[in-house]
Protein backbone atom coordinates (compact mmCIF):
# COMPACT_ATOMS: atom_id res chain seq x y z
CA UNK A 1 0.00 0.00 0.00
CA UNK A 2 1.11 3.41 -0.23
CA UNK A 3 0.14 7.23 1.04
CA UNK A 4 0.63 8.86 -2.14
CA UNK A 5 -2.89 9.38 -2.32
CA UNK A 6 -5.23 11.25 0.61
CA UNK A 7 -8.71 11.22 -0.25
CA UNK A 8 -11.21 12.20 2.46
CA UNK A 9 -12.82 9.22 2.76
CA UNK A 10 -16.16 8.29 4.32
CA UNK A 11 -15.23 6.56 7.80
CA UNK A 12 -17.81 3.53 6.43
CA UNK A 13 -15.75 3.01 3.34
CA UNK A 14 -14.97 -1.10 2.72
CA UNK A 15 -11.57 -1.08 2.51
CA UNK A 16 -11.50 -4.12 0.14
CA UNK A 17 -14.04 -2.53 -2.42
CA UNK A 18 -12.09 0.78 -1.97
CA UNK A 19 -8.73 -1.07 -2.97
CA UNK A 20 -10.18 -3.42 -5.92
CA UNK A 21 -11.93 -0.28 -7.57
CA UNK A 22 -7.92 1.81 -6.95
CA UNK A 23 -6.48 -1.24 -8.49
CA UNK A 24 -9.30 -1.53 -11.34
CA UNK A 25 -8.40 1.85 -12.98
CA UNK A 26 -5.25 1.22 -14.73
CA UNK A 27 -3.94 -2.02 -15.65
CA UNK A 28 -0.80 -1.50 -13.35
CA UNK A 29 -0.82 0.62 -10.50
CA UNK A 30 2.77 0.07 -9.18
CA UNK A 31 6.57 -0.21 -10.98
CA UNK A 32 6.48 -3.59 -10.66
CA UNK A 33 10.17 -3.28 -9.79
CA UNK A 34 11.31 -4.21 -5.98
CA UNK A 35 11.57 -1.38 -3.47
CA UNK A 36 14.91 -0.47 -3.19
CA UNK A 37 15.44 -0.33 0.74
CA UNK A 38 13.94 -4.15 0.66
CA UNK A 39 16.13 -5.43 -1.76
CA UNK A 40 19.48 -3.63 0.38
CA UNK A 41 18.22 -5.41 3.36
CA UNK A 42 17.04 -8.76 2.02
CA UNK A 43 19.43 -9.45 -0.78
CA UNK A 44 22.65 -10.50 1.52
CA UNK A 45 20.54 -12.78 3.71
CA UNK A 46 20.31 -16.09 3.31
CA UNK A 47 17.10 -17.23 1.64
CA UNK A 48 13.90 -18.35 4.21
CA UNK A 49 10.41 -17.67 5.09
CA UNK A 50 8.84 -13.96 4.42
CA UNK A 51 5.51 -12.37 4.84
CA UNK A 52 4.65 -9.64 2.40
CA UNK A 53 2.61 -7.55 3.97
CA UNK A 54 0.39 -5.33 1.65
CA UNK A 55 1.85 -6.95 -1.18
CA UNK A 56 -0.27 -5.17 -4.18
CA UNK A 57 0.46 -6.40 -7.53
CA UNK A 58 3.78 -8.30 -6.43
CA UNK A 59 7.24 -6.19 -7.35
CA UNK A 60 8.58 -7.23 -4.04
CA UNK A 61 6.77 -11.32 -3.56
CA UNK A 62 8.02 -11.69 -7.39
CA UNK A 63 11.55 -10.77 -6.76
CA UNK A 64 12.21 -12.01 -3.15
CA UNK A 65 11.21 -15.46 -4.96
CA UNK A 66 13.62 -15.35 -7.58
CA UNK A 67 16.09 -14.67 -4.76
CA UNK A 68 14.83 -18.01 -3.14
CA UNK A 69 12.60 -17.09 -0.23
CA UNK A 70 9.34 -18.93 0.04
CA UNK A 71 6.91 -15.52 -0.06
CA UNK A 72 3.37 -15.64 1.49
CA UNK A 73 2.21 -12.50 0.13
CA UNK A 74 -0.98 -10.50 2.19
CA UNK A 75 -3.10 -8.18 0.54
CA UNK A 76 -6.95 -6.95 0.87
CA UNK A 77 -7.70 -6.55 -3.00
CA UNK A 78 -8.19 -9.67 -4.86
CA UNK A 79 -7.43 -7.36 -7.69
CA UNK A 80 -3.99 -7.23 -6.81
CA UNK A 81 -3.52 -10.62 -6.06
CA UNK A 82 -4.61 -11.86 -9.14
CA UNK A 83 -1.97 -9.35 -10.88
CA UNK A 84 0.51 -10.88 -8.77
CA UNK A 85 -0.27 -14.32 -9.28
CA UNK A 86 0.13 -13.84 -13.05
CA UNK A 87 3.29 -12.26 -12.57
CA UNK A 88 5.02 -15.03 -10.31
CA UNK A 89 3.77 -17.22 -13.23
CA UNK A 90 5.43 -15.31 -15.96
CA UNK A 91 8.81 -15.11 -14.26
CA UNK A 92 8.52 -18.80 -12.97
CA UNK A 93 8.20 -18.50 -9.38
CA UNK A 94 4.94 -19.49 -8.73
CA UNK A 95 5.83 -22.41 -7.12
CA UNK A 96 7.65 -20.08 -4.37
CA UNK A 97 4.97 -17.46 -3.31
CA UNK A 98 1.58 -18.11 -2.20
CA UNK A 99 -1.52 -15.32 -1.71
CA UNK A 100 -3.57 -14.52 0.90
CA UNK A 101 -6.25 -12.26 0.90
CA UNK A 102 -6.62 -10.86 4.06
CA UNK A 103 -7.83 -7.19 6.06
CA UNK A 104 -5.49 -6.64 8.69
CA UNK A 105 -7.36 -4.34 10.49
CA UNK A 106 -9.52 -7.56 11.40
CA UNK A 107 -7.01 -10.19 12.36
CA UNK A 108 -3.30 -10.99 11.38
CA UNK A 109 -2.38 -14.89 9.31
CA UNK A 110 -0.76 -17.33 11.34
CA UNK A 111 2.59 -18.59 11.15
CA UNK A 112 6.51 -17.55 12.23
CA UNK A 113 8.63 -16.13 9.21
CA UNK A 114 12.29 -14.93 9.10
CA UNK A 115 11.55 -11.79 7.47
CA UNK A 116 8.66 -9.95 7.53
CA UNK A 117 8.18 -6.88 5.34
CA UNK A 118 6.19 -3.90 5.53
CA UNK A 119 6.64 -1.37 2.70
CA UNK A 120 4.70 1.75 2.15
CA UNK A 121 2.07 0.45 4.24
CA UNK A 122 0.51 3.85 4.30
CA UNK A 123 -3.50 3.93 3.45
CA UNK A 124 -6.07 6.61 2.84
CA UNK A 125 -8.29 4.53 4.56
CA UNK A 126 -7.97 3.97 8.62
CA UNK A 127 -4.89 1.77 9.58
CA UNK A 128 -3.76 1.74 12.73
CA UNK A 129 0.15 1.32 13.13
CA UNK A 130 -0.31 0.30 16.61
CA UNK A 131 -2.82 -2.20 15.70
CA UNK A 132 -1.09 -3.98 12.73
CA UNK A 133 2.70 -3.81 13.53
CA UNK A 134 2.60 -5.71 17.12
CA UNK A 135 1.39 -9.05 15.58
CA UNK A 136 3.40 -8.14 12.69
CA UNK A 137 6.47 -8.11 14.97
CA UNK A 138 4.61 -11.69 16.13
CA UNK A 139 5.04 -13.16 13.57
CA UNK A 140 8.88 -12.98 13.46
CA UNK A 141 10.73 -16.14 13.85
CA UNK A 142 13.45 -16.02 16.34
CA UNK A 143 16.68 -14.79 14.19
CA UNK A 144 14.20 -13.16 11.82
CA UNK A 145 13.46 -9.45 10.91
CA UNK A 146 10.41 -7.02 10.91
CA UNK A 147 11.65 -4.73 7.95
CA UNK A 148 9.19 -1.41 7.67
CA UNK A 149 9.56 1.54 5.48
CA UNK A 150 7.18 4.52 5.10
CA UNK A 151 7.28 7.33 2.86
CA UNK A 152 9.03 10.50 5.42
CA UNK A 153 7.71 13.35 2.88
CA UNK A 154 5.34 13.73 0.15
CA UNK A 155 7.10 13.37 -3.55
CA UNK A 156 8.45 16.66 -5.10
CA UNK A 157 5.53 16.54 -7.58
CA UNK A 158 2.61 15.88 -5.31
CA UNK A 159 -0.28 18.36 -5.12
CA UNK A 160 -0.72 21.03 -2.41
CA UNK A 161 -3.59 18.80 -0.92
CA UNK A 162 -0.73 16.89 0.57
CA UNK A 163 0.22 19.36 2.78
CA UNK A 164 -1.99 18.70 5.68
CA UNK A 165 -0.58 14.97 5.95
CA UNK A 166 1.77 13.98 8.32
CA UNK A 167 4.36 11.79 8.28
CA UNK A 168 5.71 9.08 11.05
CA UNK A 169 9.55 9.45 12.27
CA UNK A 170 10.78 6.33 12.43
CA UNK A 171 11.01 6.42 16.12
CA UNK A 172 7.58 7.07 16.12
CA UNK A 173 6.67 3.48 13.69
CA UNK A 174 9.22 1.51 15.96
CA UNK A 175 7.56 2.77 19.27
CA UNK A 176 4.15 1.67 17.48
CA UNK A 177 5.35 -1.74 17.10
CA UNK A 178 5.45 -2.30 20.88
CA UNK A 179 8.88 -4.72 21.31
CA UNK A 180 10.17 -5.74 24.21
CA UNK A 181 13.50 -4.21 24.27
CA UNK A 182 15.30 -7.29 25.85
CA UNK A 183 13.89 -9.39 22.68
CA UNK A 184 14.96 -7.28 20.04
CA UNK A 185 17.53 -5.27 18.41
CA UNK A 186 16.96 -2.13 16.72
CA UNK A 187 19.46 -2.47 13.29
CA UNK A 188 18.33 0.40 11.47
CA UNK A 189 16.73 3.42 12.48
CA UNK A 190 16.01 5.94 9.77
CA UNK A 191 15.85 8.16 6.96
CA UNK A 192 17.01 6.93 3.34
CA UNK A 193 16.26 8.91 0.26
CA UNK A 194 16.51 7.87 -3.62
CA UNK A 195 16.01 9.31 -6.77
CA UNK A 196 12.34 8.25 -8.53
CA UNK A 197 10.70 9.32 -11.51
CA UNK A 198 7.09 10.96 -11.34
CA UNK A 199 3.76 10.21 -13.03
CA UNK A 200 4.85 12.86 -15.70
CA UNK A 201 8.04 11.67 -16.02
CA UNK A 202 9.68 14.19 -13.88
CA UNK A 203 12.71 13.48 -11.10
CA UNK A 204 13.10 14.02 -7.48
CA UNK A 205 14.45 13.13 -4.28
CA UNK A 206 12.13 10.68 -2.28
CA UNK A 207 12.43 10.29 1.70
CA UNK A 208 11.84 7.02 3.06
CA UNK A 209 11.80 6.30 6.54
CA UNK A 210 13.14 2.97 7.22
CA UNK A 211 13.21 0.68 10.60
CA UNK A 212 14.62 -2.62 10.71
CA UNK A 213 14.49 -4.90 13.97
CA UNK A 214 15.78 -8.50 14.71
CA UNK A 215 14.54 -10.44 17.08
CA UNK A 216 17.53 -12.15 19.28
Amino acid sequence: MTGHHHEHLAADTDPARFWDERYGQRDRIWSGRVNPVLAEVAGPLPAGTVLDLGSGEGGDAVWLASKGWQVTAVDISSVALDRLAVEAERAGVADRITTVRHDLTQGFPPGRYDLVSAQFFQSPLVLPREKVLPPAAEAVAPGGRLLVVEHGAPPPWAGPDTGHHRFAEPEEILAAMSLDPDGWDTERLGAARRTATGPDGQTGELIDHVVLVRRR
